[in-house]
């Protein structure tokens, strides 16, 4: 039996923080995430960094008609994570995703479980109102008697007011906002 603790890093991506869908307020936060990364791999948590990942027909997509703002194409700059949180990440395990929410984080996180473990959940990263609180709502029903967190200031949201609401949601859900 064992306390497995893990950081999901969402999206921390360069069309999300400087590029075709960034703000200013992702860009504020890059350095507190980068720390928190930094903390967390010296406690012993286990990272898990999601990347959203589209193709070049992203816009015929059902995303790509309600959200017509092509970024994340796989394999280009905007798609990358950005350096500064890449350098922090180091070795860890990369999930693409095509949407918001990752459906494989689940099963990836039970992979490492035994019998009778505790397990911590920790989130940080971008848009708070789309791919942070999908991923978070996604892993408390996975497990639902984890230990669950998000950075509020390691995350940004589409907008100050939206980041807000995702975070009021997260807490409407029993994950602590930190």
């Amino acid at each position: 039996m064992a306390d497995r603790k893990f950081l999901i890093v969402v999206d921390m991506q360069n069309d999300f923080i400087d590029g075709s869908l960034g703000t200013p307020e992702a860009q504020a936060m890059v350095e507190a995430a980068e720390k928190r990364i930094h903390e967390c791999r010296q406690a012993g948590y286990r990272i898990i960094a999601t990347l959203d990942t589209h193709t070049p027909d992203y816009m015929e997509t059902s995303e790509g008609k309600h959200l017509p703002v092509l970024h994340c194409i796989r394999g280009t700059h905007g798609w990358e994570i950005a350096d500064r949180i890449r350098n922090a990440l180091g070795e860890c395990v990369m999930l693409e995703k095509p949407t918001f929410g990752s459906v494989r984080l689940p099963d990836v996180i039970r992979e490492t479980l035994e019998e009778g473990d505790t397990l911590t959940i920790e989130l940080l990263g971008l848009c708070t109102d789309i791919c942070v609180v999908s991923n978070a709502l996604l892993l408390k029903a996975n497990f639902p008697e984890a230990d669950f967190s998000v950075h509020a200031d390691c995350c940004a949201g589409v907008t100050p007011e939206k980041h807000l609401a995702a975070l009021e949601t997260m807490r409407s859900c029993q994950i602590e906002v930190i």
